[in-house]
């Protein structure tokens, strides 16, 4: 959909209305993308240009722009509108040069939370490598725009996330198996200290030390209430949020206030260097011995997914206590409150009873229905350590601010 001018009519439809949130619970909200322009990007031609044109992916839903032939500043002027069914979702644009043979080249990527956009607001971003890890050469010139309902965003947190038609199964990866076990390692320290404390307040390590525990045990296991469970999670949520302000009111001191950080890491987990294991070894070798090869990578696979999977579920505990993002820590906070009420009023038989129930019928509900965990949808939402390094934003270089500026300047005289 091209446009001439920019003309932007902010319509807040009345379907995302609190008194319209029950109708279609699906339908969270809408996405508005402009696709202005790129610059600076990677010359993929023999000429030293390239014929880019962007792809824009939220889930499922792919649209593109045309292309821009012979150039490496392409000037797109598109408007694209998606349908937000997760607020969670994230919104990735890929720039591609396309060549004659109808095949197309990577020249860089970015990746934006759908709860990180800012609104209406026009803003160039630094393009990543295909992995998101490092920055590519280039940089392109957004403007977002998602209205969405906070009470169907709410209702679909705790559904199974919308799955990727196109998706790689991960192969096994030295580097990766090792990054895995390294990170559940962290964590697993942590909770071998946390043992062994308990475990010298046990054999009486310290006389002072066990006599006080030995007493905050009596005196929380006499007065312990269900009720007082989520209680104790929302004091976690409060500590993390007060060190959270504290750090940031110390670093706003120390350095002032500061963009989006310019993340850098060395290496990436997947370099070529880091080949399937033993495939490349094995290329002459009979047909048996290659299925062995072909079963134990398989094996080792399953075993980093687990890896990946626990050690990215203690990490979406861990950001979801820090308020990595609000909006998930607050509702986390406004569930536990709910579940205080609730243990403290209603007997816990009849909680049981509800839960029980709305199990078994879920079925004969909705004969469609997809089995799931609640909690485990939840944390899908909480972004883990590595999807927080794909998310982070490279700083742009400040002569296109100015460039923004000028354009504007130049568009009122006019």
């Amino acid at each position: 959909m091209h446009t001439a001018g920019w003309i932007t009519l902010h319509v807040r439809h009345t379907e995302r209305d609190w008194l319209h949130s029950l109708g279609n619970i699906k339908d969270v909200g809408h996405l508005t993308v402009k696709v202005f322009r790129a610059q600076n990007l990677a010359a993929a031609d023999i000429g030293g240009k390239s014929d880019p044109f962007a792809v824009l992916e939220l889930v499922n839903a792919r649209l593109q722009t045309h292309t821009e032939y012979k150039t490496l500043n392409p000037e797109w002027n598109k408007l694209f509108t998606f349908s937000v069914k997760d607020i969670h979702s994230v919104l990735e644009v890929t720039v591609y040069d396309e060549d004659p043979n109808k095949k197309v080249e990577f020249l860089g990527k970015v990746a934006i939370p759908l709860l990180k956009i800012r609104n209406c607001e026009k803003r160039w971003y630094a393009l990543k490598d295909r992995k998101l890890e490092h920055r590519a050469k280039g940089q392109i010139l957004l403007e977002l725009d998602v209205i969405w309902n906070p009470f169907k965003a709410a209702i679909r947190t705790f559904n199974p996330r919308e799955k990727k038609f196109i998706a790689q199964d991960p192969k096994f990866k030295r580097a990766v198996f090792m990054n895995n076990f390294n990170r559940l390692k962290t964590f697993a320290m942590g909770i071998l200290e946390v043992a062994d404390f308990v475990e010298s307040c046990w054999n009486w390590d310290s006389y002072m030390r066990s006599s006080l525990a030995f007493i905050i045990f009596l005196i929380v296991v006499y007065n312990f209430e269900l009720y007082q469970l989520p209680l104790l999670l929302l004091i976690f949520f409060l500590r993390s949020y007060v060190y959270k302000r504290v750090a940031e009111e110390m670093e706003f001191r120390i350095r002032g206030k500061s963009l989006a950080p310019s993340m850098d890491h060395s290496g990436s987990l997947e370099s070529d260097d880091d080949n399937d294991y033993l495939a490349e070894e094995q290329n002459d070798r009979g047909t048996t011995l290659k299925e062995k090869i072909a079963a134990v990578q398989d094996t080792l696979g399953l075993v980093q997914n687990w890896l990946d999977f626990i050690a990215s579920l203690f990490e979406r505990v861990r950001n979801t206590l820090n308020f990595t993002t609000s909006y998930l820590s607050a509702l986390a906070i406004i569930v536990l409150c709910v579940a205080t009420v609730l243990l403290y009023f209603v007997p816990i038989r009849w909680i049981i009873m509800a839960w029980g129930i709305n199990k078994f019928t879920k079925k004969l509900r909705n004969p469609h229905f997809i089995p799931n965990n609640e909690l485990l949808d939840f944390l899908s939402r909480v972004p883990c350590d590595q999807e927080m390094r794909w998310y982070s934003e490279f700083r742009p270089d400040p002569a296109s601010n100015n460039d923004i500026s000028d354009r504007e300047g130049s568009a009122r005289k006019r």
